[in-house]
């Protein structure tokens, strides 16, 4: 029986007597149940649940392999997820899962369980969008990222920072599968549904304009390190009910240009929308739910950026002729940049999205990616033209018209 001294990659039975022994979340003669709820590539996600009165916890162990295909991962990701939800647990609280202990050994996170809360993705698949949505996610957007920039933060810890949450393997994946692969497939790797062919090669492999500015936005990603992003911010990795919200799973935080973790939020969104549109265009309060939500997000994050920004940032150089509204703009701009380059590599690369996976019909499908395709050129093409929500889903309405 493993003493949980060295590290190994633990089943149920080993986690239940984890809880216990290490974490002492319950007692040892305490029944309990212990099973797996994670589906992902990487780690291994395990709920312990007390009988006697259903309190429970979460332990999350990173994998030294990638599930998929036995490549070696780096243990210290796990390190990185911890640190950051406790530090957006500080900036932003009761937005982020508690954690209540980070064993570096057993490389294995263990905190709050969030079950009480559903994942977004599939709550907006059910028709449900919550009028809450937009507030919260705008609030930890704005309370995560703002703080953590050379605006607010000494410079000194920031370094620190930026140092400590470099994360090179889980941001090469983002660099190959986000930023070059849906232009190039050069690995052979994007999945493109027959009778688009020919619509991807002119739109992406052939576009050297649309390259240039995909380009820009990846250099952008690898060099400016402007804030402590979540890094993998879509609508899977937000949990929801009708008064909570909480964000999960940021492994691959790293500090990187901030408009990538709006841009991810807003981008997600447009899978729901156009699901809706091909699938069921009747249900206009859903379509319509959807594009207030959309707005609202891009509305709420610029407008509380700018009054954080007021609040938090005194140096007299970031204040004078402009700086402030330059900066704004530069962000959001960027936000749509990369909300075009996650609405592109979901439709063509190969980790798709079951708002795209649950459309069978050619008929449908075949329309549906090429609005998405182009929705995403434009968004990046056109990202520092737009200065309101409703100019942006006017945008995807003038597509599907």
């Amino acid at each position: 029986m493993h003493d949980f001294r060295s590290f190994f990659l633990m089943n149920t039975e080993d986690v239940r007597r984890y809880a216990v022994e290490v974490l002492h979340r319950f007692d040892p003669d305490e029944e309990t149940e212990c099973r797996e709820i994670g589906d992902g590539n990487i780690n291994y996600i395990f709920q312990v649940r007390s009988l006697r009165d259903g309190h429970s916890v979460i332990v999350k162990q990173a994998d030294r392999l990638l599930r998929s295909s036995g490549r070696p991962l780096d243990l210290y990701r796990n390190k990185i997820e911890a640190r950051i939800l406790q530090l957006e647990g500080e900036l932003a609280p009761g937005l982020v899962p508690e954690v209540y202990y980070y064993d570096e050994t057993m490389a294995a996170t263990s905190m709050e369980d969030v079950s009480a809360c559903r994942n977004l993705r599939r709550e907006l698949m059910e028709n449900r969008v919550y009028p809450h949505l937009s507030e919260g996610i705008s609030e930890f957007l704005t309370d995560t990222l703002l703080p953590t920039t050379d605006l607010v933060l000494d410079a000194e810890e920031k370094k620190r920072r930026v140092r400590f949450f470099t994360n090179p393997e889980l941001c090469k994946i983002t660099e190959d599968l986000v930023l070059t692969e849906p232009y190039y497939d050069y690995k052979g790797r994007n999945i493109i549904t027959p009778g688009n062919e020919d619509f991807v090669r002119t739109s992406l492999y052939e576009d050297e304009e649309l390259h240039a500015e995909v380009g820009m936005l990846r250099l952008a990603f690898m060099n400016n390190a402007q804030a402590l992003l979540h890094g993998d911010l879509h609508s899977g990795s937000i949990f929801i009910n009708e008064t909570e919200l909480k964000v999960l799973d940021p492994e691959f935080a790293f500090y990187g240009p901030m408009g990538y973790d709006i841009g991810n939020v807003i981008g997600n969104l447009y899978f729901a929308w156009a699901n809706k549109f091909f699938t069921c265009p009747e249900r206009r309060d859903v379509i319509g739910a959807l594009e207030k939500c959309i707005e609202e997000i891009y509305d709420k994050t610029r407008a509380k950026l700018a009054r954080r920004y007021d609040e938090l940032v005194t140096l007299p150089l970031y204040r004078e002729g402009g700086f402030p509204e330059r900066w704004l703009d530069s962000v959001m701009a960027d936000s749509l940049g990369y909300a075009g380059t996650e609405i592109i590599r979901r439709t063509v690369g190969d980790t798709k999205v079951m708002e795209l996976n649950a459309v069978t019909d050619p008929g449908v499908k075949v329309p549906m990616e090429r609005a998405l395709i182009r929705l995403g050129a434009a968004l990046i093409m056109r990202r520092g033209s737009f200065r309101t929500g409703g100019e942006i889903t006017e945008l995807f309405r003038q597509i599907l018209a």
